[in-house]
């Protein structure tokens, strides 16, 4: 199927095109790079119908490039795939990501490196497709460094910028620890399976032991945490605002922090035999849920409030793929529902900074909703959805999830159950005082700020953005359409909770009205301060991103630092002493020994005829005896 090839030729032509040419394209540069993001999304929308046409067992396609690894041991093809998973992939990365395109031209139109933006945007999907299209994992592996390298130079495009620059190398080396566990799980997958091929790890996994498919699931979930930004890999998401905010959109909204969730929901086979490791999935993602809803909570910068949103939402389709087959489907739905508002709620952040002179402290808002409505309706949408509210999208996938974890049952289906539940409920106080903070209120705007609604570009697909996270939910709870869809990759088991689902239902929009009510209390009723007033230390915690930094230099950066000194100290005085009084020891007997040549002709004739006496007077001593 030649035609798949192009899903991520046509972003990465795009890239290579607008790099190469320079500062040729820099007027037209924009165009090319939202024209081919449009022709991978047409491409997948094309084979999205092809897929349609055919059976369930017919629906995955092959098709190998060429021979990448021809070894002797490991031979590995650059192949690609396109099953029903990678498909809802592919349409998220190619239709959200030519929108954000879209969204870009204006957003982006005084800027002077505007076409290396879209160069970089461009090399992004073409990474991010090769992930999720792979045929095996190698080549997950290499889309998996490409989107790292991708998401490295938009973080850091405004590199002039210190924090900029301090951002994107933290992004970078924070998951370089996940990519060496996703590293090593290739090499015990190679080691135990002789391949790493998805069709032959998947298939022989049933004859592996326990205890090296939970190695492999455990490395695999590391790597899971670094792209996802899961806790104990988190702290870079909320530095990375420091790119444009489309990167904010795309990258760490829609697309890239979603590769986590794919690569456990693709390696399906090895969690479901691995129950350890699929409780550790369970875990991470119920603490990271709870731990970005608090740290959302104390956030002043719209765009970090929305970074931590993000780390939350990503918890809950980590949870839901920890479930196993029960919740997997649940999870794929969250992260496409999530796609919609998300992505629409960055894209408003950006309209929003755009109206106010690129302010980003929302103490510095208030009011907005009558001067931005476009931007106010269409963030008000985002907002109902990332709720639950019904009928909105995030309403159906996120209960979906909480009813999940009721249905896995035993303690740690309770355990999860009612941490997705306390988190629907901080979520909506976070998410309420983030609306009150920029649309309610009396105005608080810097003198000359003269705020106005964002250019058709922009608002265009903020619009389509806001459609989806009104409709995407209900198109795909429909007859349970994604799930039965999805059930050939991931599996369908319906589990039965001790409670009933009307009465989670009654729960979560329970503890989501009371989350509105608490920040209505707390900000609507009362003038906001332009500052932040002083913090008890639960809320100083939350601001410090619970100490999140300090937790990685502690467990990462400190032993580190000590092993290097240590390193160095043996390098120095071990191997370097010896080495160096080796030498010394040389040297000093050279100096010694060169004592002897004079360099006077009567000395050597001195030494020659004392040699000679001497062996005269050894042969006479041999006679006599």
């Amino acid at each position: 199927m030649v035609t798949l090839s192009l899903l991520p030729a046509l972003p990465l032509a795009g890239a290579v095109v607008l790099l190469l040419l320079g500062k040729v394209a820099d007027k037209w540069g924009h165009w090319i790079g939202a024209l081919v993001a449009l022709g991978s999304f047409g491409v997948a929308a094309w084979a999205f119908s092809d897929m349609l046409d055919r059976s369930n067992a017919q629906r995955a396609v092959h098709y190998s490039l060429f021979e990448w690894a021809p070894v002797t041991g490991l031979k590995v093809d650059m192949a690609l795939q396109l099953d029903q998973l990678s498909m809802c992939f592919a349409l998220l990365i190619t239709g959200v990501g030519s929108l954000i395109h879209i969204y870009s031209i204006g957003y982006m139109a005084h800027d002077p490196g505007r076409r290396r933006f879209f160069a970089y945007l461009n090399l992004f999907l073409a990474a991010m497709l090769v992930l999720v299209l792979a045929d095996n994992f190698l080549v997950l592996y290499l889309g998996w460094e490409g989107v790292g390298l991708a998401s490295y130079l938009l973080i850091g495009f405004w590199y002039e910028k210190p924090s900029a620059a301090t951002a994107a190398k933290k992004a970078f080396v924070v998951n370089r620890v996940g990519d060496m566990g996703l590293a090593i799980a290739l090499m015990i997958m190679f080691a135990t399976f002789g391949s790493i091929d998805y069709r032959t790890v998947f298939g022989a996994a049933g004859h592996a032991s326990t205890g090296t498919l939970t190695a492999i699931g455990l490395l695999l979930l590391l790597g899971a945490c670094g792209k996802s930004a899961q806790v104990p890999l988190q702290s870079w998401l909320g530095d990375a605002m420091e790119g444009p905010t489309p990167v904010s959109a795309l990258i760490h909204a829609a697309t890239m922090v979603t590769a986590g969730v794919y690569l456990i929901a693709r390696a399906n086979p090895i969690f479901d035999l691995a129950p350890g490791a699929r409780a550790a999935v369970m875990a991470v993602g119920a603490v990271t849920l709870l731990f970005g809803a608090i740290i959302g909570c104390a956030k002043d910068d719209i765009k970090k409030a929305l970074a931590a949103s993000t780390m939350s939402q990503i918890g809950y389709m980590v949870l839901a793929a920890g479930l196993g087959p029960i919740g997997y489907a649940a999870a794929i739905m969250h992260l496409l529902t999530h796609g919609f508002f998300k992505a629409g709620l960055f894209l408003g952040a950006g309209s929003v900074m755009h109206a106010m002179n690129d302010e980003t402290d929302m103490r510095r808002y208030g009011g907005l909703r009558k001067l931005l409505p476009v931007t106010y309706v269409t963030f008000g949408l985002g907002y109902l959805a990332i709720l639950g509210v019904p009928p909105f999208a995030g309403f159906w996938s996120k209960d979906r999830i909480i009813e999940a974890a009721f249905a896995f049952g035993g303690v740690g289906g309770i355990v999860t159950g009612i941490a997705a539940l306390c988190g629907a409920g901080i979520t909506a106080f976070y998410m309420t005082r983030v609306m009150i903070f920029t649309f309610f209120g009396e105005k608080r705007w810097r003198e000359g700020t003269h705020p106005h609604e964002a250019p058709a570009s922009m608002t265009g697909p903020m619009i389509l953005l806001a459609f989806g996270s009104v409709f995407s939910g209900m198109l795909f709870a429909y007859g349970s359409a994604l799930t039965n869809w999805l059930a050939p990759v991931v599996g369908q088991h319906h589990g039965e909770a001790f409670i009933p689902a009307w009465a989670i239902t009654f729960f979560a929009l329970a503890v989501v009205a009371a989350g509105i009510w608490v920040a209505y209390d707390q900000y609507a009723a009362s003038p906001i301060p332009e500052t932040a007033p002083a913090a008890t230390p639960l809320v100083e915690a939350a601001r410090l991103d619970l100490y999140g930094d300090a937790a990685n230099e502690a467990a990462f950066m400190r032993p580190g630092q000590h092993l290097t000194r240590s390193l160095v100290f043996v390098d120095n005085r071990g191997i370097d002493g010896l080495v160096n009084t080796t030498a010394a020891i040389i040297g000093g007997l050279s100096a010694r020994v060169r004592r002897v040549q004079t360099g006077f002709v009567r000395s050597y004739a001195l030494s020659m005829f004392t040699g000679a006496a001497l062996v005269v007077a050894a042969l006479l001593a041999v006679r006599l005896l």
